[in-house]
């Protein structure tokens, strides 16, 4: 999945503090005086060193519902990060995780999102889906590797497609992550539009200014462009995942304010449709 995005999850548990008080139940691995989280430190919007990104606001909101101190431990994002971080036990908790992924143990998802459209504001007016006839014959920005890349080619969209690395490692380059870069060539008129995760894009757009960022609601479950994020764990820490499956749902309210204070397209747990905007029934 693309990068804004392996996404990381995040905790919370009320009802944690009898358990961290003696420790018990919680695994060996598990520090009971910290929530050490595993994260990026310049993957914004979702995590930076900083502490600017939704998922290290999560992160506090979990660390204060579990009356415990908050620790990064920092990693860029890239083959082998979760291996490196849950795996070799220095820290406890991935904020964003796709649900499904093999690599961890998941808690129950605290949002869903989609992948989006992105374009300069006012030139696809009206677009709600890949399967628009204005999109063929346009550059559009994608990263590999990502699930839209196979949609696009079952349109007949590859041939003018921009494919993109998903992964950036040079520490002179020019912008944080590669989705950013990819904003930035939508809104320098490089590319006609491009299909990003949402999560990251509609933070980034917002901060790019002129451009309309469209979430794809009516493609086809194969590939799908839908996801539930979660928070990820090591596999057999079962308790552990119950603490922050309480502490999300407690603290729900909160963390869905976060998302939405960065442009998260926040779609209904079921349905392909966006949630309601905030205040509205």
């Amino acid at each position: 999945m693309a990068r804004g995005h392996l996404l990381r999850a995040s905790l919370l548990a009320a009802g944690l503090a009898p358990a961290l008080a003696g420790a018990q139940g919680l695994p060996d691995l598990v520090t009971p005086d910290a929530l050490r989280v595993c994260a990026d430190p310049g993957s914004m919007p979702s995590s930076e060193r900083q502490g600017d990104g939704f998922e290290n606001r999560i992160a506090a909101i979990v660390a204060d519902e579990l009356k415990v101190k908050l620790r990064y431990y920092w990693l860029t994002q890239g083959p082998g990060f979760v291996r490196n971080t849950l795996g070799t036990g220095l820290c406890d908790v991935i904020i964003g995780s796709a649900f499904g992924s093999e690599l961890v143990q998941h808690t129950n998802p605290y949002y869903r999102s989609a992948y989006v459209l992105v374009a300069r504001r006012g030139s696809l007016d009206g677009l709600t889906g890949l399967d628009d006839a204005r999109l063929k014959g346009k550059a559009i920005g994608v990263i590999v590797g990502t699930p839209p890349v196979d949609r696009m080619g079952a349109l007949g969209l590859v041939p003018t497609m921009k494919p993109y690395p998903p992964y950036q490692f040079d520490p002179a380059r020019k912008h944080q992550t590669v989705s950013a870069e990819i904003v930035a060539d939508v809104a320098s008129g490089k590319l006609d539009a491009a299909v990003l995760w949402g999560p990251a894009a509609g933070w980034l757009a917002r901060q790019a200014g002129g451009l309309d960022v469209v979430p794809l609601l009516r493609e086809p479950d194969r590939p799908p462009l839908a996801y539930r994020i979660a928070m990820g764990v090591r596999h057999g820490e079962n308790e552990w995942k119950r603490v922050l499956n309480t502490a999300l749902r407690k603290r729900r309210a909160e963390i869905e304010a976060v998302l939405r204070d960065y442009a998260v397209p926040l779609l209904d747990e079921e349905e392909n449709r966006l949630l309601p905007a905030e205040g509205k029934p």
